[in-house]
């Protein structure tokens, strides 16, 4: 009886909903397109990578309100990454900073407390550094950063199972209502404690679905970058094998933006693979001392018209890719051109 109960319920309720009028179901006005397009470029903000040509071919760098998901091999320097947003988003904005803090959702244990404090102090050199090239005074450059308050501007987690990563993303809603100067959102790494122990893949697959949704809204509520960390895997397809993000097909979709990191020869290079405004290229990018860099001057921009990755000798390190070059010369905005002198400076001291 209760069974039956329960679907006559459901069938009045459905009924009711069909006497409704079809415009009470309607939460909002539509919009049309062109007031769309002006509101995003007039809301949509970019945190620097410190690395201009990555930050060229990103059309600024990272951008608020999406999910921008960044994947590649061991060692090639996403954790590093991870730690530079988290010490950028702190800067003024004439740094391309976005003035803000960040969280640090760690599920690996490679976040280093100490490689955060390098790349900090390297940021306040190059904040002064660049008021003096600028000329910026005092009052223009209010809220500055300094380097023993940027750790304490980092809220970390550290996360040792799924429930424990489903519970926090459930709760930073909550958390960054009480704390509106958050700005980024890092999760390092975001499959770590999906790739086993689970099953049930349907149920892996709706779990990881409802946490992108809710790390979408997230983005786009409080006007924040989220930033997925990704391992990598391979793949054989069209004959060969090929590198391909972790949780498979149906987490790629989920994701505003996505960037692979992959060596070409000695360099590193980030890829563009997916985005909706953003044509695929390329660009390198150093890991030094002081954080994500430009790269050698002899590395060129790549763009990426039949890219095709290649694993080589079954090592997921070592991959090939073709790749057609140009030679672009692009405008550089003052910060860009002042980021370039000062390495070029650094290098030959």
């Amino acid at each position: 009886m209760d069974g039956l109960d329960g679907s006559n319920a459901i069938l009045q309720q459905e009924q009711q909903q069909q006497s409704l009028n079809p415009k009470d179901w309607i939460a909002v006005d539509p919009q049309n397109a062109w007031d769309l397009l002006h509101e995003e470029r007039s809301l949509m903000t970019r945190l620097t990578t410190s690395c201009a040509d990555l930050d060229d071919i990103l059309g600024g760098g990272i951008s608020c309100k999406q999910v921008t998901e960044i994947g590649g091999v061991p060692g090639i320097g996403k954790t590093q990454l991870g730690i530079q947003l988290a010490v950028n988003v702190q800067m003024p904005s004439f740094c391309g900073g976005l003035g803000g803090k960040a969280i640090y959702i760690d599920t690996e244990g490679s976040f280093m407390g100490e490689r955060a404090q390098e790349i900090a102090e390297a940021c306040v050199e190059d904040i002064s550094e660049y008021k003096r090239f600028l000329h910026k005074d005092s009052q223009a450059c209010q809220g500055e950063i300094q380097g023993k308050d940027v750790l304490q501007n980092i809220y970390f987690f550290r996360i040792c199972s799924y429930t424990e990563q489903i519970a926090l993303i459930n709760y930073l809603e909550e958390f960054i209502s009480d704390h509106k100067d958050v700005k980024i959102v890092i999760i390092d790494s975001v499959a770590f404690h999906f790739r086993q122990g689970f099953e049930d893949l349907a149920l892996r697959t709706r779990i990881l679905g409802e946490m992108a949704l809710k790390l979408v809204k997230l983005a786009k509520m409080c006007n924040l970058a989220v930033v997925l960390l990704n391992q990598v895997t391979t793949r054989y397809m069209e004959g060969s094998f090929q590198l391909s993000f972790s949780l498979g097909d149906s987490w790629s979709r989920c994701c505003t933006n996505r960037i692979i990191l992959y060596w070409n020869r000695n360099e590193r290079y980030a890829y563009i693979d997916k985005s909706p405004y953003l044509r695929p290229a390329a660009a390198p990018y150093s890991v030094t001392g002081r954080g994500i860099r430009n790269s050698a001057p002899h590395c060129k921009r790549t763009s990426y018209h039949e890219t095709k990755a290649v694993l080589i000798n079954s090592s997921p390190v070592l991959i090939t890719v073709w790749t057609h070059f140009l030679n672009c010369n692009l405008e550089l905005s003052d910060r860009d051109y002042f980021f370039k002198i000062s390495e070029n400076t650094k290098k030959k001291e």
